[in-house]
């Protein structure tokens, strides 16, 4: 684990600590599944509390470093730690294991490092600026690496469907279709951008996220050798993360596809 530097091991150990209650917490979501106002109460508490205890776990390993939650506003210059407590909260609140804590070393603009960490399946992934992505394991982490994919066809996408523009959303999924034959919506960003840079989704199309939502999923996907787009970009050859975490709509895929991805968008 050498090439874990000291601040990302405060992340994972932070973020680590921090799930116990929350998979604890998620194992009763199943017996609240009959009453709806119990689980949305239930879910509420559970989110309330996973911020709390992420702060407070931050606050041992890194006291002097600001912390701030998905939607308080973070600072204007320097180093800070944004997370998102329940990425997929509405998977948690129904017992669907595709949820994820994500946490980011972001200074200013510039994602530093990140991770994405899923309690219910043990699942966490973790880079550094320079230093690659990877999914850790039990004796060995596994490097990750984009899929090497040419071609649209047989391309797995997921969409994450706008909050705020359901033509968009429509406009997305019907040129994803006719594109590629295929796509998903887990309702976990995080996890697909985790899964984007594990090789085991082409592409993820995100509008209206916010930047607690994206930018761990962000570096593991440029470390694992692919690219995070501004989904209104036309040249995709190159990258402006900066305006990915400012505009929240966000084209993350690798190299190969990412013109033809594009191509969804127009």
């Amino acid at each position: 684990m050498a090439y874990i530097s000291p601040m990302l091991t405060n992340i994972v150990t932070a973020v680590k600590k921090a799930s116990v209650n929350l998979n604890r917490d998620f194992s009763e979501i199943e017996h609240l599944q009959n009453s709806v106002k119990g689980s949305l109460d239930f879910t509420k508490i559970a989110f309330d509390k996973i911020e709390k205890g992420l702060k407070i776990e931050f606050a041992k390993v890194m006291p002097q470093m600001p912390v701030v939650a998905a939607n308080e506003k973070a600072p204007k210059e320097g180093l800070y730690i944004c997370f998102s407590g329940i990425e997929g909260l509405a998977n948690f609140a129904h017992g669907n294991p595709e949820f994820a804590i994500s946490a980011a070393l972001v200074n200013e603009t510039t994602v530093l490092a990140g991770v994405v960490y899923n309690p219910a399946r043990d699942e966490l992934f973790f880079a550094e600026k320079g230093k690659g992505a990877y999914k850790e394991g039990f004796r060995s982490h596994e490097r990750l690496r984009v899929a090497s994919r040419q071609e649209l066809e047989g391309a797995l996408v997921a969409i994450k469907p706008s909050t705020s523009d359901a033509v968009l959303s429509a406009k997305i999924i019907n040129n994803t279709l006719a594109l590629t034959h295929d796509m998903r919506a887990s309702g976990c960003v995080a996890l697909d951008l985790a899964y984007v840079a594990s090789g085991k989704l082409d592409a993820v199309i995100a509008p209206d996220c916010l930047p607690a939502s994206i930018a761990a999923g962000i570096i593991l996907v440029k470390e694992a050798g692919g690219m995070a787009l501004d989904m209104a970009q036309t040249d995709t050859r190159t990258e402006v993360v900066s305006k990915v975490l400012n505009s929240g709509n966000l084209m993350a895929v690798s190299f190969n596809l990412s013109q033809k991805i594009a191509k969804i968008l127009k």
